[in-house]
């Protein structure tokens, strides 16, 4: 699993005040819980990024001064709502053999039958959540679309990740394939030109002149 390095400060103080303190010198509160202590650090918004602004599923070594290296992952992000600048985060220590819940985004592989046929591929979920320990994780959760038709569904069900928990129904949907507007109208014309056929072949019927006896 890919990982990445944030340094932080430990925080001597906590509380709104301090927080606003740490925001106008560029700083980003944080916590860090789960573990055998829970830690309150800060860090730059610039040493946050690759954690913040990505998709992918990513470990964090989180170095905070005076304290140590801590391995966590990300769990909530907090934003100005007019700024849209990061407020907070909050990471949760891995501890070997202690269950965690995380989201493991989801790969689909292979090019489905019905995409083939002319459908569209509806991705219902991005990511899965899953209970397990932390030498469990991984980067992604492959989900083979290649059998799926038009108007098929893959679901929770059909996902695999071993020694692990789903978090979710088995009949929830994580992708489809529809028809397209496209197919739909081949179908409407199909139906028309077999209307108009018949059609022609009952008007051809009636005006036939009878067979002289």
């Amino acid at each position: 699993m890919k990982s990445i390095t944030i340094k932080g400060q430990l925080r001597s103080e906590t509380g709104k005040k301090s927080s606003r303190q740490l925001r106008s010198e560029g700083q980003v509160p944080g916590v860090i819980y789960g573990g055998a202590e829970t830690i309150h650090f800060s860090a730059s918004q610039l040493a946050l990024r690759p954690a913040v602004y990505t998709n992918e599923f990513l470990l964090a070594n989180i170095e905070v001064e005076g304290k140590g290296t801590f391995k966590a992952i990300l769990k909530d992000l907090q934003f100005h709502k007019l700024s849209d600048k990061l407020t907070h985060v909050d990471f949760l220590e891995l501890v070997e053999g202690k269950k965690v819940i995380a989201n493991i985004p989801i790969t689909f592989t292979g090019v489905s039958t019905g995409v083939k046929e002319g459908g569209r591929f509806v991705p219902k979920m991005t990511t899965i959540k899953v209970r397990t320990v932390p030498a469990n994780l991984q980067e992604s959760v492959a989900v083979d679309i290649t059998d799926l038709k038009i108007g098929g569904n893959v679901r929770i069900s059909d996902v695999v990740y071993d020694n692990a928990e789903i978090m979710h129904s088995p009949r929830i949907p994580v992708a489809s394939v529809v028809t397209t507007r496209v197919l739909k109208q081949e179908a409407n014309a199909g139906g028309a030109a077999a209307s108009d056929d018949e059609s022609a072949e009952g008007d051809a019927a009636e005006g036939a002149t009878p067979a002289e006896g």
